[in-house]
């Protein structure tokens, strides 16, 4: 078993979450940076369906019950276990009784501990992932929380160290693709979106990362239909400030998407911290 000592802002359980549910209006949900997680369950050598812990800020500590091969990604933060020092990226054992600290990182938002065998919570409509949006899965990990250790381990990872770049502290770069509804901003508002700086703020969390700067006027005054939306979808409310929709985010919306990030850099906009600045390049996709 883990205990959770304590879980720190915000600690979830993901793994690869729900998708193809959208129809039944179950989001996808899943850990937000879905790269460092499947890079934590290599490293134990888990499944790449295995469930791990998300934590946001730091400050989870976990108590282990039992020997256990452990490895932490994503966000790089200070790990200790009984007061060691421990390296991100790289499998370490704890032993029975010993207790694993994260701090809080230097860079990023999200880091991701996972066990050899990963974490055996019973699935929610075939995941074992929090939905914070929808609150399908089980809930978000308080102190005195007991977890088992699942069996979804695979063969022992051959890997010591990962070298893994950290997350960028300064201004990100984020490429986007045009539409599905650029039509309804003009080409001054299109061309605003990746020509000014944005800084995400407080109000952002697993749903989507909230934007603050120049504001992305509509042209066109009707109501839009509720339509399917997409994660990295750059979706603009009323107010004009743009939302990325993360992990959890609706299945529907009813405000206009003016693009869509690349697959490869919703991970990127998943690390963005309150405060830091994003800026939008157009992604030619070619045919």
């Amino acid at each position: 078993m883990i205990e959770i000592i304590r879980p720190g802002p915000l600690t979830t359980i993901q793994d690869l979450g729900r998708p193809g549910m959208a129809a039944l209006g179950v989001g996808p949900s899943g850990a937000a940076d879905r790269r460092s997680a499947a890079l934590a369950n290599r490293l134990v050598g888990n499944e790449n369906t295995a469930a791990c812990l998300e934590t946001t800020y730091g400050g989870l500590s976990v108590r282990f019950t039992r020997l256990a091969r452990v490895a932490v990604t994503g966000a790089p933060c200070p790990i200790t276990r009984d007061g060691r020092d421990e390296a991100m990226n790289a499998p370490f054992t704890v032993h029975s009784g010993q207790t694993v600290t994260l701090g809080r990182p230097a860079s990023g938002l999200r880091s991701y501990l996972a066990v050899r065998g990963g974490i055996g919570v019973e699935p929610v409509l075939g995941s074992r992932s929090t939905d914070v949006l929808s609150g399908v899965g089980p809930p978000a990990l308080a102190a005195g929380t007991r977890l088992p250790i699942g069996a979804d381990s695979a063969s022992w990872a051959t890997v010591e160290v990962a070298p893994v770049a950290p997350p960028p502290r300064g201004e990100l770069e984020l490429r986007v693709v045009p539409g599905p509804r650029d039509d309804w901003f003009t080409p001054e508002t299109r061309e605003l979106l990746t020509s000014a700086r944005y800084t995400v703020t407080a109000d952002s969390n697993r749903v989507g990362a909230r934007l603050d700067g120049p504001a992305l006027t509509w042209n066109r005054h009707e109501e839009l239909p509720s339509e399917g939306t997409v994660t990295g979808a750059i979706q603009v409310p009323p107010s004009g400030l743009p939302v990325i929709f993360l992990a959890d985010h609706p299945v529907t919306g009813g405000y206009p998407v003016l693009g869509v990030l690349v697959s490869d850099d919703i991970p990127v906009a998943a690390q963005a911290t309150p405060g830091q600045s994003i800026r939008f390049r157009r992604y030619s996709v070619r045919r």
